[in-house]
């Protein structure tokens, strides 16, 4: 065994003794604990920032791009901005004991199946120190211990985070290493957590697709996968267009580099026509590079760049959009249904059919109907934080709030029953 897999089996251990503590304890116990988390990263927020100053100018250095700078830079109006998140955690519903289900059998037996925590989440993602403490709160509040793994990008933030974290905890109930970061920078510490069977219950990636994949296709761990995002706006032949410009522009504009922004605009043939001459120099004005097909291309070939098949298929996470015309709902569906990571995907119409059609025909984890792809998000949909939006189909899909990071045991209730 070689050192640093023993050193990520001793944070393991750690983190499943400490959970055995947590599951148990009261919400005012987990409140106060994130209430103390919060107080610390504000009194703390300079020695973060300047923690974060060191991984924004290595970033820089390393010639990263600017949407990537974004998501690793902290400000102390950012850590204010985590702290009050951490407090907003504090508000929600406790989701551990709520019973799902219970009923008296007819033997007389009482039955209830209730939440209860998974256990030990590990979490490994890349770029953003903010989901340092986000993971840890919605760990916390739902009862389970967080090993956090975050890129090497960002290590000195979440270092120097995860330091005020843990002394936060330590004039609590709650144990200390319920909050722990994985030891080592290099792929072998994310590959040794992956293979913790046994010690941790579920893995949560956030990050790209070459992230998300090579954590389903190397881990022994139960994996719940989150994050890429290659969301479809279509615009029907029943759209409204100024509204279509609005929509369009908040799901591809608002902001790059996350997993809810639009990266292809599917346009009908009988719209395209009106619609692109509207939202082609409102897209150039805000800098967005149009990849389009060849209908599109014919529009403005001047500022358009000829897309090909790889367009279709990417997450620019960038000022890019790729565009393409379609001949029909059904066309657009089939693209979509090729293409899309199954994240979000809106329609623009005002035809009730179509609407329905859509909803009915795409299978993303969300899928919005006259709304920006930019509403899929666990606090837009009043869950508070989340710690992903979750992609696949089993135990969890989409935003994943306090609930989803529970699971349910049986309560069975007797009285010298026997079968």
């Amino acid at each position: 065994m070689s050192d640093t897999e023993r050193d990520v089996r001793l944070v393991a251990e750690r983190a499943k003794d400490a959970a055995a503590d947590l599951a148990p304890l009261s919400r005012a116990a987990k409140d106060a604990a994130l209430l103390a988390i919060a107080d610390a990263l504000v009194a703390e927020s300079a020695s973060i920032v300047a923690a974060n100053a060191d991984d924004v100018a290595r970033a820089r250095d390393n010639g990263e791009s600017e949407a990537m700078v974004d998501r690793l830079a902290l400000t102390v109006e950012r850590v204010n901005d985590i702290a009050d998140a951490v407090r907003d955690v504090c508000d929600l519903p406790d989701p551990v004991g709520e019973v799902v289900r219970g009923r008296t059998l007819p033997n007389g037996l009482e039955l209830r199946q209730v939440r209860v925590p998974l256990g030990v989440i590990g979490i490994i993602y890349e770029g953003r120190p903010n989901v340092t403490v986000d993971a840890a709160a919605l760990c916390l509040k739902s009862g389970n211990a967080a090993l956090l793994r975050g890129s090497s990008s960002a290590y000195s933030s979440n270092s120097r985070i995860a330091e005020v974290l843990r002394a936060a905890l330590a004039d609590t109930e709650v144990p200390v290493d319920a909050v722990q970061l994985v030891p080592g920078t290099g792929r072998d510490s994310a590959q040794h957590l992956m293979r913790a069977r046994g010690l941790v219950d579920v893995l949560i990636p956030r990050g790209g697709a070459a992230l998300i994949q090579a954590v389903v296709e190397g881990s022994t761990v139960p994996v719940i996968e989150t994050g890429a995002g290659n969301c479809h706006v279509y615009v029907d032949a029943d759209a409204d267009l100024r509204k279509a410009v609005a929509i369009t522009l908040n799901s591809k504009t608002q902001r790059l580099s996350t997993c809810n922004t639009a990266e292809t605009l599917l346009v009908h043939a009988s719209v395209y026509g009106k619609f692109l001459p509207l939202l082609l120099p409102e897209l150039r004005e805000r800098g967005v590079t149009v990849h389009g097909d060849e209908r599109v291309h014919a529009l403005d070939a001047e500022n358009v760049v000829a897309a090909n098949d790889a367009d279709w298929s990417t997450e620019y996470l960038s000022a890019d959009l790729a565009v393409k015309v379609v001949d029909s709902l059904d066309e657009a569906v089939a693209h979509i249904r090729r293409y899309s990571t199954d994240h979000t995907e809106a329609i623009v119409t005002e035809s009730q059919s179509a609407a329905r059609r859509f909803v009915a025909r795409v299978d993303s984890a969300a899928v919005m109907v006259n709304a920006s792809t930019r509403f899929t998000d666990g606090g837009e949909f009043g869950f508070g934080a989340e710690i992903g939006i979750s992609t696949q189909k089993l135990h969890a899909r989409g935003p994943m709030g306090l609930p989803e990071m529970t699971s349910t045991k049986y309560v069975v209730t007797g009285d010298g029953h026997l079968r």
